[in-house]
């Protein structure tokens, strides 16, 4: 059971064909006659055996069992693509591969219903197939099997799936798999990254991406490759989605690859915009380079090209990487005297190979550094092969990315053929160069992101949920979608947003009355669950100075109103205290819901520009301090500065990180929230004060693609991230005393994880892993300790030493156990594991890990749990028929049990 359940697709080790008459190719396909080539063009010693079938073939059951494989390739018509599903499923077989174009989705469903029933997993239709070149497996239209390496190519596109193969070949870039993935396909892109992540061959992917079906199973598999491998994404279709009836100024300026952008953000993974940098990104991720900052330093023997490279290095966010006084003292006299070290590394004209490996020498060894970016124009007497052979030198003296610009053309170009073939990524121009830097030093800042599991509240006062929920039931009750000012108020009021107090006027006497006892200046503004924007019919007057003049001004807003939007049900007019702030600055928190990713919170500059200022930066709940204080500094006024006139004041920034904790808390919790605008919410260094806000609720959907169809509302179904689980701590009892705190894993938790496996005995070690193993691989490790809670769950029994780990100091924690849950692919089951310390054993903590996982499979609504235990570890059988289980021999290997329990 720890093979992936792809891996008959993937890695299958037999394959049956279905390719049309063997003596009669003009009743073949194209694509048949394609795939029989690339299968002939395999070596002679190929590792997957390989017999051909068509659908017409005769025999009993068990003459064709016979033919029984792990992977059935089908080339075939379309109207016999059904016959030869069937005859896969009947032979034995666990996958299929459909390689053909043309068939729509009525025909595709019935093709995967098909599947579905003869227990295949299927990729296809309307792809172009497989490649394995480490299996020497061409299994494909593609043309050539590409080179071996570690690079994993997954596409939405054929034509580019094509294009990069054979770029690569001219480019010394080999793959560990090709996967191109069609239209109206069974098995879609995020099974494919869910295999992937798990595929020791690869080290890195790259998805070229063009529509997405299911938000939360892409962003979960997602997730879960980019924790343990760098991914890159290209995608199509950036044009913003059309805003024209938005109702909330956050709608209007957010589009839907804004919000895509959020996503790949939080997913820890790598975003380019074009078909070169994707090229460029992948020369990167296949020299198996991991920058830890955004610290570029700039190596050349050229003034305007470094000036080049260093203004597109500002343009998209890196930072210069400079040389420490001393390093700089120390490099200048093994340079000529035309060499300046003050912002770039410029060698000068006359740079002789010898001073570029000083200089790289130099910035690879300073810790103010995190990449460099060497670039070499030809010059008089310059030798570009020396050049390249001291990169080359340099870069195997130094771990930090080294990345080439050899400008020119015939100059240089034995000298790019010797830094190819060393794996150093070069380009032609410095800002393709810096381009490539910034992608892919982007992957470290996503990884924090990735690293981040915020629970659905925070650990403020806790907010009146159902007093807000009322509120919002009631405006659904009465077939409203827009909340009023008043109303959308109530809410922030109730997840303790500071408001300004706002009553409602029905007349000019009330308003009168009313801005007389809050005192002036007051604002008067028009009250409709019809009109969105105020100011778009003159419904907003500011600073009334008197009783007489909120009067009169009542008066006029109603008829202004009424001439404008005669349609428009009026309520009254709302009175309010100016909300006066000598240093304030005006900010809007917001949240759009896209489809399909569903909510996600924005926040930028505020006020009446605000469309067209357009500042705005994304991130998608839930949120914690972290993600709060990353998204403040990604708009352009939380990026300004830190204090005074010029940028917000540390206590403003603290308050509007509060504000938008209180938001991510409500989106959790209400999925009927649509759009809102808080907009302007005046900050200071006394805090933060909505004075207008604007909500917009519809009656709560379905959950977002992935999701179980049997789980509760607490499992927070219209998030595309799952909320860290808290409701699943709890603390247990131990026998012989003494208690554990058992809780759903966290990233943080990797090193306690690793120092568990490591302090079990070998024979504990093979119990649980089956494997001689001392520690978990890193990308094991990053797997099993950040997880998705939706598909998933992990427990982990955390004990406290008794001694404080040093004097006056806290004290330890260590794990002491594990009990996991896997849902399978047919999201009726899971698949279980149970690991307890050596000195924990028999004081009942294993039965405990397990009620308690058993519990939470119950409470996703699946109805069975199974697992594999070595038949020869009697005390983990002894547990499991204790706890229910029915214990059966495992047919696929003897040395193994199949416990299960019904749930």
């Amino acid at each position: 059971m720890d093979r992936h359940v792809l891996t008959p697709l993937f890695s299958p080790r037999s394959l049956v064909v279905f390719a049309g008459p063997d003596d009669e190719p003009a009743l073949q396909t194209a694509e048949a006659r394609v795939l029989r080539e690339a299968l002939a063009a395999a070596p002679g010693d190929l590792q997957v055996p390989t017999q051909y079938l068509h659908v017409g073939t005769q025999g009993t059951l068990g003459e064709l069992a016979k033919a029984r494989a792990d992977l059935a390739l089908i080339a075939l018509p379309a109207a016999e693509l059904p016959a030869a599903l069937e005859m896969a499923g009947r032979i034995g077989c666990r996958a299929a591969l459909l390689l053909g174009h043309g068939i729509d989705a009525d025909e595709s469903l019935q093709l995967q219903r098909i599947a579905r029933r003869e227990g295949l997993h299927l990729l296809g239709p309307n792809g172009l197939g497989v490649q394995r070149p480490l299996l020497d497996l061409n299994a494909s239209v593609m043309g050539p099997l590409a080179a071996p390496g570690t690079l994993a190519l997954v596409s939405q596109s054929g034509a580019l799936t094509t294009a990069m193969l054979d770029w690569a070949r001219g480019n010394a870039v080999g793959f560990s798999a090709v996967v191109s993935v069609g239209p109206n396909g069974a098995i879609d892109i995020a099974q494919v990254l869910d295999f992937l992540a798990a595929d020791a061959a690869t080290q890195s992917i790259v998805v070229y991406l063009e529509g997405i079906a299911h938000a939360r199973r892409f962003m979960s598999a997602l997730r879960t490759a980019a924790n343990a491998k760098p991914v890159v994404v290209l995608k199509a279709g950036r044009r913003s989605a059309g805003n024209e009836a938005a109702l909330t100024h956050s709608r209007a300026i957010v589009g839907s690859d804004d919000v895509f952008d959020a996503a790949l953000r939080r997913a820890g993974a790598v975003r380019v915009r074009s078909f070169v940098e994707l090229f460029s990104a992948a020369q990167c991720l296949a020299s198996r380079y991991r920058p830890v900052g955004k610290r570029l330093a700039i190596v050349t023997n050229g003034g305007g090209p470094g000036v080049l490279a260093a203004d597109w290095a500002s343009e998209i966010g890196l930072q210069l990487g400079k040389l420490a006084p001393d390093a700089a003292a120390a490099l200048a006299p093994q340079l000529s005297a035309r060499a300046s070290l003050a912002d770039l590394v410029d060698l000068g004209a006359d740079a002789t190979p010898a001073h570029y490996q000083a200089a790289l020498e130099a910035t690879g060894h300073d810790r103010g550094v995190d990449g460099i970016v060497a670039i070499f124009s030809p010059q008089i007497g310059a030798d570009a092969v020396a050049t390249a052979r001291s990169l080359v030198a340099a870069r195997a003296r130094s771990g930090k990315p080294l990345l080439a610009c050899f400008m020119g053309d015939a100059a240089v170009t034995a000298a790019r053929q010797l830094l190819a073939e060393a794996g150093i990524p070069n380009f032609r121009t410095p800002e393709a160069a810096v381009g490539a830097f910034g992608n892919i030093a982007s992957f470290y800042q996503n990884q924090l992101l990735l690293q981040q599991t915020p629970p659905p509240l925070s650990d403020g006062p806790q907010p009146d949920i159902e007093g807000a929920r009322l509120v919002i039931e009631s405006v659904l009750a009465e077939r409203r979608k827009t909340l009023t000012e008043m109303e959308s108020k109530s809410v922030l009021s109730a997840f303790h947003i500071p408001v300004t107090q706002t009553l409602l006027a029905r007349s000019g006497h009330e308003a009168m009355m009313i801005a007389t006892q809050l005192g002036f200046p007051v604002a008067l503004k028009i009250d409709s669950p019809d009109i969105a924007h105020k100011s778009d019919v003159h419904g907003v007057a500011l600073d009334i100075q008197s009783g007489t003049a909120a009067r009169d001004t009542y008066t006029a807003l109603i008829e202004r109103v009424k001439r404008a939007r005669p349609d428009a049900r009026i309520n009254g007019v709302t009175v309010q205290k100016m909300a006066h702030a000598r240093r304030g600055h005006e900010v809007c928190v917001g949240v759009v819901t896209d489809q399909p990713f569903g909510p996600v919170i924005v926040f930028g500059a505020g006020g009446t520009m605000i469309e067209l200022i357009a500042d705005r930066a994304m991130e998608r709940p839930p949120l914690n301090l972290f993600l709060a204080r990353r998204l403040v500094e990604r708009a352009r006024i939380g990026a300004v500065g830190a204090v005074g006139a010029e940028g917000l004041p540390p206590a403003a920034r603290e308050a509007i990180e509060q504000v938008l904790l209180r938001v991510s808390e409500m989106v959790c919790e209400f999925p009927q929230l649509r759009e809102m605008d808080i907009n302007p919410l005046i900050v200071d260094e006394h805090g933060a004060v909505a004075v207008d806000a604007r909500i917009v609720v519809e009656a709560a959907s379905s959950a977002l693609g992935g999701g179980h169809g049997g789980q509760r509302m607490a499992d927070y179904h219209h998030l595309a991230i799952q909320p860290y689980p808290a409701r699943h701590e709890q603390r247990l009892p131990l026998a012989g005393g003494g208690e554990v705190l058992v809780r759903p894993i966290q990233p943080d938790d990797a090193q306690m994880l690793q120092t568990l496996v490591r302090s079990l005995t070998p024979e504990s070690r093979y119990m649980r892993f089956a494997s001689a193993i001392t520690e978990l691989p890193a990308p094991l490790l990053a797997r099993l300790t950040l997880i998705d809670y939706d598909r998933e769950m992990a427990l982990v029994a955390v004990a406290s030493d008794a001694a404080p780990a040093a004097e006056g100091g806290p004290a330890s924690e260590r794990i002491v156990g594990v009990s996991r849950i896997i849902t399978n692919p047919d999201q009726a089951s899971c698949e279980f594991s149970l690991l307890v310390a050596d000195d924990f054993a028999g004081r009942g903590l294993g039965s405990r890990l397990m009620e308690s996982i058993i519990e939470v499979a119950r409470e996703k609504g699946l109805t069975e749990i199974d697992g594999l235990v070595l038949a020869q570890n009697s005390g983990m059988l002894r547990l499991m028929k204790n706890l229910g289980f029915a214990v059966k021999p495992f047919a696929e290997d003897p040395d193994f049990r199949l416990v299960s329990r019904a749930l």
